[in-house]
C-alpha cells in the first residue's frame, strides 16, 4: 500500500494550496507562508453520532454547518527538510481550484489517524 502522503500528493482531485499561520503575538502581522501544499476535500464534515445538540451548538460555534469539510492535506517538501511543515488548527489554506479561483480555509480541528492527519475546514466566503 503507498504510503498516504505520496497518495494525497498523486491524487487526480488533490488541488494545490498555499498554507499561511497568523502570528499568535501580533494579530496584525501578515501571516507567515509555510509552503505548497495538496489539499484532498474528503466531503462534507458529519459530527459523530453521538454528539448531542448542544456539543454540536459548541462545535459549529457561529459557523454555517455547510461550510465544515473534512480532509487531508501534504506538504509538497519532503519530511524532515527545512521546508516540510504539518498545518495545525489555526492555520489557513489558499486552495487553487480547479476553475482557477482561490478559496480560503480556516483549518479548524484535525485529528491523527492510521491514514495521517486528518483535517477539519471551514471554507471563508470573504471576498478576498
Amino acid at each position: 500500500m503507498p504510503h498516504p502522503r505520496q497518495e494525497i500528493l498523486n491524487h487526480p482531485d488533490a488541488l494545490d494550496c498555499t498554507v499561511y499561520r497568523p502570528d499568535e503575538q501580533d494579530p496584525d502581522a501578515e501571516e507567515q507562508d509555510l509552503g505548497d501544499g495538496k489539499v484532498l476535500i474528503t466531503g462534507a464534515f458529519e459530527p459523530p453520532q453521538d454528539w448531542d445538540a448542544h456539543q454540536r451548538e459548541d462545535y459549529y460555534g457561529e459557523e454555517d454547518p455547510t461550510h465544515f469539510v473534512t480532509a487531508h492535506i501534504e506538504c509538497l517538501a519532503k519530511p524532515a527538510t527545512r521546508d516540510f511543515f504539518m498545518p495545525e488548527s489555526g492555520d489557513y489554506v489558499a486552495v487553487q481550484s480547479n476553475q482557477g479561483e482561490v478559496v480560503m480555509y480556516y483549518v479548524y480541528d484535525h485529528e491523527e489517524t492510521e491514514h495521517g492527519r486528518h483535517y477539519v475546514l471551514i471554507r471563508d466566503d470573504e471576498e478576498l
